[in-house]
């Protein structure tokens, strides 16, 4: 199938980031999941949440700072390869809806159907099978289910719903398994691999300033003028 060789390729025209790269070690941890039986080490996971951290966002502290990565984790690079990220564009963009689950999903349509590419819709629909979506907070359930619609073969995120809760995040008080978990007739199964609470501490700090005046992630310090976190501590 024409989806499956391009994505085969897709290790040769994105290479895999190795800054902050971990190293994997021979008998590495693994997180207990409800699906399926998870062998990708736990530091790699952690390791993409940390890429959600960074390559998906603008600056260091952003307000709303959700970030999202989709990674190819069935090429030969043991890594994973990063395929696309996105951000939560509500501010930005003034769509309600562009949380960064949603962004990094246009994203990667986009990508599949470009002419780099050529996938007909019907491949960039089947290509999502073999993805892993990686994001560093829990996703709402309107973002829950657009995972759970594309069909993601693994789904990873970082701080769960009621820690955001906690912090001053509005929130669905939904949990994203429940949706995921809740389709019936859809045309693809459920996600083989979901996991959560990786990389939640250093995820944390990116939302734990906005309500509760916590400490500024690194690279940012409070504004002279305004009380909000701003790039450049």
């Amino acid at each position: 199938m024409k989806s499956q060789s391009l994505l085969a390729s897709l290790s040769l025209l994105f290479p895999t980031i190795t800054a902050c790269t971990p190293s994997i070690p021979t008998s590495p941890p693994t997180l207990p999941n409800p699906h399926n039986d998870d062998t990708i080490p736990l530091s790699t996971r952690e390791y993409w949440i940390h890429q959600a951290n960074t390559l998906a966002l603008s600056h260091p502290c952003p307000f709303a700072a959700f970030g999202t990565v989709i990674v190819n984790h069935t090429s030969a690079n043991p890594q994973g390869t990063l395929i696309c990220t996105g951000s939560n564009g509500n501010s930005r963009i003034g769509n309600p809806t562009l949380h960064g689950e949603i962004a990094a999903i246009n994203n990667c349509s986009s990508l599949f159907v470009s002419s780099a590419y050529n996938m007909t819709p019907a491949e960039s629909l089947a290509a999502f099978k073999d993805l892993t979506l990686y994001t560093n907070a829990e996703s709402c359930p309107m973002c829950a289910a657009a995972v759970r619609w594309a069909g993601f073969r693994e789904y990873v995120y970082g701080v769960p719903i009621k820690e955001l809760i906690e912090l001053g995040w509005g929130q669905l008080h939904i949990g994203s398994e429940e949706v995921i978990g809740s389709g019936v007739g859809m045309r693809d199964k459920d996600p083989e691999v979901v996991l959560g609470g990786v990389g939640r501490e250093q995820s944390k700090v990116l939302f734990g300033w906005q309500f509760v005046s916590g400490e500024c992630p690194r690279g940012c310090e409070r504004g002279r003028v305004e009380e909000r976190c701003l790039p450049g501590g």
